[in-house]
């Protein structure tokens, strides 16, 4: 797969929609990130939609506006970056108009170039036979996959010149159905929580969680 050229960049407009129609838009796109050690990327299989100001589920919920989540009040498109538990980060794809602060979570890629670098960054946690998921399936495990950080923050992802992209995938990725359900970790949401917000392709082995 590694000799096969990447496909198209996805162009910027096609972010600009609420991140509860992005986030199932996404599925079956080519998540690539380039750096000195290599190229590795992944077929995005799992989204989560965090729907702005009305969602407690959000970082943006209430219109907070901080250090941490001012990309999401700029155009679509860009990289929303955040850390957890000061050692796991997690990747996001900023939605909607600006003013609008909305993201989309990646929770889990099929790994499709870099399988070796992939693996060396994710150590003895990445070689798992028998358990396709445990590479890439998961906020954290694909961020450490592909060495996305905080540094990553705010990258255009429709910029060719950006080592953060998401392409169209070549050859095709074919989603032949979409599952939803609930959002995971986020009991503290209320009535939100329930909201069938996570979307995924039905059947993938790589998906965080069936």
């Amino acid at each position: 797969m590694d000799a096969i050229p990447l496909g198209p960049v996805v162009e910027a407009s096609f972010y600009r929609r609420p991140a509860a129609e992005l986030a199932p838009a996404l599925l079956g796109l080519e998540l690539v990130h380039e750096t000195p050690e290599g190229l590795a990327s992944g077929i995005i299989v799992e989204t989560e939609a965090y729907q702005g100001p009305e969602d407690r589920g959000a970082h943006s919920f209430g219109g907070r506006r901080t250090a941490r989540t001012e990309v999401m009040f700029g155009p679509a498109g860009h990289a929303y970056v955040f850390s957890i538990y000061g050692m796991h980060h997690c990747f996001n794809v900023v939605a909607a108009e600006p003013g609008e602060p909305q993201a989309v979570l990646v929770r889990a890629l099929e790994p499709r170039r870099g399988l070796a670098l992939m693996a060396r960054r994710r150590g003895a946690g990445g070689h798992r036979p028998g358990r396709p998921g445990v590479l890439t399936g998961g906020p954290g495990r694909l961020c450490q996959a592909l060495g996305i950080t905080r540094g990553q923050y705010g990258l255009p992802l429709f910029d060719p010149a950006s080592p953060l992209r998401i392409h169209y995938p070549r050859p095709p990725f074919m989603v032949a159905a979409v599952a939803c359900g609930p959002r995971i970790n986020i009991d503290y949401a209320g009535e939100w929580k329930d909201v069938p917000w996570r979307f995924w392709v039905a059947g993938n082995p790589h998906v965080s969680r069936p």
